[in-house]
């Protein structure tokens, strides 16, 4: 269920500024959009899994507030991101 070091290191030179930027907003968001993805498949399969069900659901608020941040302090970089991970719509 977790990122390897492979795809986290690929998300962090894809979304960060340099290849140690883990702490930057894209990142976090790009990163929490990959574990979101993995436990929705792993719930398709498992649909009684609740505790997994609220974890999802516990990665979807953080993603929601994150992305709420940088829509309040650059719309354009917002935009772009949503439109990088394919999120909405």
């Amino acid at each position: 269920m977790t990122i390897n070091l492979k795809n986290k290191a690929e998300l962090v030179k894809k979304y960060g500024k340099n290849a140690k930027d883990t702490g930057n907003v894209d990142v976090q968001i790009a990163m929490l959009s990959q574990k979101i993805n993995e436990l929705t498949e792993h719930l398709k399969d498992n649909a009684k899994d609740f505790q997994a069900k609220r974890g999802l659901m516990m990665m979807v608020g953080r993603r929601k507030n994150m992305l709420n941040y940088i829509k309040k302090s650059d719309l354009e970089r917002y935009r772009a991101l949503i439109k990088k991970l394919k999120i909405r719509g």
